[in-house]
């Protein structure tokens, strides 16, 4: 048998615990860099919506009042 044939065949060495805590740590840290990038989209998308409404409400404003013209008659 050759050498690389025996790391099939004998059983792995237990992982240590300090592997895992490492393995913890590097998967917290990508967990918590996805939540700040989904957060930063999510912001960015809020002020360009905010951004739009105000400018409708602002063009709004400067429409003609149908509705308010045809309340003073009453």
């Amino acid at each position: 048998m050759f050498p690389h044939e025996l790391r099939d065949i004998l059983p792995q060495p237990p992982i240590s615990a300090e592997i895992l805590k490492e393995y913890k740590i590097t998967r917290e840290f990508y967990e918590e860099v996805k939540y700040r990038q989904e957060f930063e989209h999510y912001c960015q998308w809020y002020y360009s919506t905010a951004k739009q409404h105000q400018q409708e409400l602002q063009k709004m404003q400067g429409d003609f009042n149908i509705l308010g013209w045809f309340r003073r008659g009453k």
